[in-house]
Parts: C-alpha cells; structure tokens; sequence
C-alpha cells in the first residue's frame, strides 16, 4: 500500500449493525489493498459505532468518523467525497457484498482507458439471507463514445448500479455533489455520462441486497425518500413535492449546460430531455418505485453459475 492510497472506499451508514459487518468483511478481503475505507457513522442509534470502532482497531486501512446528529443520506456521501485522498472513489454500502476482485478489475480499466471515467461491474440481487435471486447483464448504452447516447440511455433505460461503481475522484469533484431532489441518484448519473464513458466487468461482482430496511423500500412516497436522503426535505412549505420533480429536470438541464460536450451534442441532449419529458407527459409516470423481486420471476441462480462464498471474502460455506 502506497503513502496516500489510489482508492477511497467511502462507506456511509445509519443503523447498519445486521449487515455491517459481512459488508466490512468483503470489502477488507479484496484482493487490491492499496485503498483507505472512510467509514462515516451517520448518528446511528444501533451497535454501528461498536462494529466500526472494532474493525477500526484491526485494520489501519479504515478511517471511521462519526456525525454528530443525522445529516441524511446525500450530505454523508459527500462528506466521505471531501474526506478522500484517493485517486479514485467508490461508495459502498453497508448491506451489499463484493467479489474478491471487484476494486482491482475495476482499477485496471481505468488505467487501460484513460477516457472511462466510471468502471463497475455487472449486478446480482441478494435476499437478507446472502442467496442470489436475480442476475441480468449491464443494460444501459455508457460505454458509447458518444456521449449523447450515454445521457438517452440513462433517461429512457432502466438499471445499472453506476453510483456505487468506481469513479476518478477528479471527476466528482468537477460535477454537481449528491443531491436530495426526487431521483437525485439517476441525475447524477447522467451528470457523469457527460464527462466519459463507463465501462464494466462482463460478470458479477457486484451483489446488492434486497430487504425491507432497505431506503428505496421502507420509503415508500417520494417525500419520504427525499427526506431519507435530506431531512430538510421533510418540510412540505419550503419543499412541495413539485419542487422535488422540478429540480429533477432542472438538474438535467443544468448538467447539459456546464459539461465540456461540444453546442453540437448539447443540443442533440437537450433534444433527448425534451423527448423524455414528452413521453413522460404522454402518460408514463416520472416516479421512482423501490425494485421488488417477484418470486415468480427470479431465475434460477445455478444457472448463472454465481457462488457467493466462492466470491466474496468472510462468506460462510454453503451459500449461493
């Protein structure tokens, strides 16, 4: 491990004591070491403070920090962003497991392709028991050299983890900080399309976990999501829920505005909004839903040959 680490794993987390620590465990594991962990303890209530200041002690690598009071979702992931050293940026999340070598193969096609500006991996969905429900292939168009497509693909498709993928940490600091408004996160994304392309590893190393806790499925309005991710959120006066809509498309339109595109494909991306606002007033909702698994619609994960204690560090035996 190099004097100041290449990448910075940021970790925000409220009330995560269930998972925590398997999450820990796997991201410790992984085969690429020259990273720091910046653990950032939004006011927890449960036993998070213990399990970090544990791990804390066992591994030099993590720098825990704890807030004072509960700043929200959006302004601790911009707090462990301020915090990085790293050349490179992935936030993780408390409850979701990574394969062994999801940060070095991530870190290779960054170094290979200078132009990529975000590299993940493809993503498999567990249930609270670790097992693999749901896996599909990376469906969205960023790898496109044009970066017009790469903005289309994430107004009209559906899917991608990108946010938690591994970003230059130069780039984030050159575009808007994570936000509150209603589908911040996918606003953000597009905000990243406009600045490269994204590239990801053909397999899954990846593993979000589905539970109720989850944010997306225990907020179950718009308002109750904005505020999870702000808690100034929750004033309906001085934030109505047309002003979480409108700062969505605003937000959109303003990232088009300040990318380096050329007036050419800025105007061939504020062409692709206007189309998706069209389509969204020709009936379709501008909504963000919590992802639920259906079980009548979960492959059959044997088929897709992913082993989770294969993958992933401090995995018991037995699980797939």
């Amino acid at each position: 491990m190099t004097a100041v680490p290449r990448l910075t794993v940021g970790l925000p987390v409220y009330n995560g004591e269930k998972y925590l620590g398997q999450s820990l465990d796997a991201l410790l594991g992984q085969t690429y070491e020259d990273f720091e962990l910046i653990i950032s303890d939004n006011a927890s209530t449960d036993g998070t403070a213990g399990i970090c200041s544990s791990y804390a002690r066992q591994d030099s690598r993590i720098r825990y920090h704890r807030q004072v009071v509960n700043i929200g979702l959006g302004p601790n992931h911009n707090f462990v962003l301020d915090q990085a050293r790293g050349e490179f940026l992935k936030w993780a999340s408390h409850d979701d497991l990574y394969a062994r070598d999801l940060l070095g193969r991530c870190i290779e096609i960054l170094d290979d392709k200078p132009t990529v500006v975000l590299a993940h991996s493809w993503t498999a969905f567990i249930e609270e028991s670790g097992a693999v429900v749901e896996a599909s292939k990376y469906p969205l168009a960023t790898a496109s050299a044009h970066a017009p497509e790469r903005f289309r693909s994430v107004l009209f498709d559906d899917g991608g983890d990108d946010d938690y993928g591994v970003i230059r940490t130069a780039v984030l600091r050159a575009i808007s900080r994570k936000d509150s408004y209603h589908r911040a996160d996918r606003g953000f994304v597009a905000e990243l399309t406009l600045q490269g392309s994204f590239d990801h590893v053909p397999d899954w190393l990846y593993f979000r976990r589905e539970h109720p806790g989850r944010a997306e499925r225990a907020c179950s309005t718009v308002r109750a999501r904005c505020a999870n991710t702000d808690p100034r959120r929750a004033n309906r006066l001085r934030h109505p829920t047309a002003r979480l809509y409108g700062e969505y498309v605003w937000a959109l339109a303003a990232s088009i505005g300040r990318s380096p595109l050329s007036p050419r494909h800025k105007r061939e991306c504020y062409g692709h909004l206007m189309d998706w606002l069209a389509s969204r007033v020709a009936g379709r909702v501008l909504t963000g839903h919590p992802r639920q698994i259906a079980a009548e619609q979960r492959p059959n994960s044997a088929s897709y040959g992913i082993s989770i204690e294969d993958r992933v560090a401090g995995q018991p035996a037995g699980r797939s």
